[in-house]
């Protein structure tokens, strides 16, 4: 019997040292497997380095707004210039005056005239868009475009709107003046031309400050010479005198 408790003992340590090989093999493997992953963990880490500098590349940051302006474009509107050369004519409305304007290289003049009372009127045609002013704060605003004016016309203190197709010679502005035995003799006609074929025309003449009686002007040869008050004058279209009065 005394025998057995070596055996027993030694049969216990062997089953501890196989014990702790086994608990050693197993162990080994998870730290293995931990070292492997922070190893993997730092050998990926330097790979991510690059995605992010190139994301953050201060050429492409600073490439990206130059996108705006294209996305949103701006216009200015602008308006159209006047013509050259234009001659319009017609009828005030709620007055039954004739309105005649014309334009020439930037310049721009226009007549109203309704048989007893008349007005001038210039200004610059630098665009479609006319402000033209006369006497005692006569005015007419129009606007060019569409093969006619339209716009309104302002004379002692009362307004009328108008409109005033293209006029095509004979049909147009007229003037005529001269000084007579010391007295200046002034005139101007608006002649339009009807569809029946025959003209209405309206015009006023003075003599000095005086209102003397308007002679009629041939609607076919308008710038024949006419009597004014037993004064001869020869009338002119509108390329005869808007240099006078620009």
């Amino acid at each position: 019997m005394s025998r057995l408790g070596p055996i027993v003992t030694l049969t216990a340590g062997a089953v501890l040292a196989v014990g702790l090989g086994v608990a050693s093999i197993t162990a080994t493997p998870a730290a293995d497997t931990t070292v492997a992953t922070a190893d993997e963990t730092a050998t990926e880490a330097p790979e991510e380095t690059p995605e992010n500098t190139e994301t953050e590349n201060p050429e492409t940051a600073a490439a990206a707004p130059s996108a705006s302006p294209t996305e949103t474009p701006t216009f200015e509107e602008t308006t159209p210039p006047a013509p050259k050369k234009g001659d319009y004519a017609g009828r005030v409305r709620d007055n039954g005056g004739l309105i005649a304007i014309s334009v020439r290289n930037g310049k721009a003049v226009g007549y109203f005239c309704d048989g007893k009372t008349e007005a001038w009127f210039k200004g610059d045609a630098g665009s479609s868009e006319l402000a033209l002013k006369g006497f005692g704060g006569a005015k007419v605003t129009a606007e060019l475009g569409g093969g006619k004016a339209t716009g309104q016309v302002a004379v002692g203190g009362k307004k009328w709107r108008f409109t005033a197709p293209i006029a095509v010679k004979p049909s147009g502005l007229y003037r005529a003046s001269a000084i007579v035995r010391g007295a200046k003799v002034r005139a101007g006609w608006i002649v339009v031309k009807r569809a029946d074929g025959g003209f209405t025309q309206v015009g006023t003449a003075f003599q000095d400050d005086k209102q003397v009686p308007i002679p009629k002007l041939d609607g076919d040869s308008p710038t024949s010479p006419v009597s004014v008050n037993g004064a001869t004058v020869t009338p002119e279209d509108v390329d005869g005198f808007i240099e006078e009065m620009g």
